[in-house]
């Protein structure tokens, strides 16, 4: 099985400390970031950053349907990480200055992807859609944080 990646990024006109806590608000502003494509948001424990278990259903294709029960941790001044207990999906949401104030968000998800021609097709196709996804949230984020 080899690894799939998938990885946007988008520049904000907002400072980092205010799109990170945006980000990081799993009980509140984050939910108002997903796109059609999630749906059964729950946050389990916590709700903000560190220490948050959510659980949201991703469907990134009519017929892919990831049921996600994410473990929220942050590494380093910045950076949230999401490991989905139920696959091996890794994604993490990095806040850096971009200037003066402004930010620069990238995210980053990784996967063990399947083997064969079906293996082909999803490290061919599943980054591009995953990408999409992201960059609308990337997009509400923006019109959030820029308030």
């Amino acid at each position: 099985m080899a690894q799939v990646e998938a990885t946007t990024q988008r520049t904000l006109s907002a400072e980092p400390d205010d799109v990170f806590r945006a980000l990081a608000d799993y009980s509140g502003t984050r939910e108002s970031l997903l796109p059609e494509q999630y749906s059964e948001y729950e946050v389990r424990e916590g709700g903000t950053g560190e220490g948050t278990l959510v659980h949201w259903r991703l469907q990134a294709t009519s017929k892919r349907v990831r049921d996600c029960l994410l473990d929220v941790t942050e590494p380093a001044g910045g950076e949230l990480v999401e490991k989905d207990r139920n696959s091996s999906m890794v994604t993490t949401w990095r806040v850096t200055p971009a200037g003066e104030g402004r930010s620069r968000v990238v995210v980053s998800s990784v996967w063990n992807g399947t083997g064969g021609i079906g293996g082909f097709f999803e490290r061919t196709f599943a980054p591009k859609g995953l990408n999409r996804i992201h960059d609308e949230i990337l997009a509400k984020l923006a019109v959030t944080a820029e308030k």
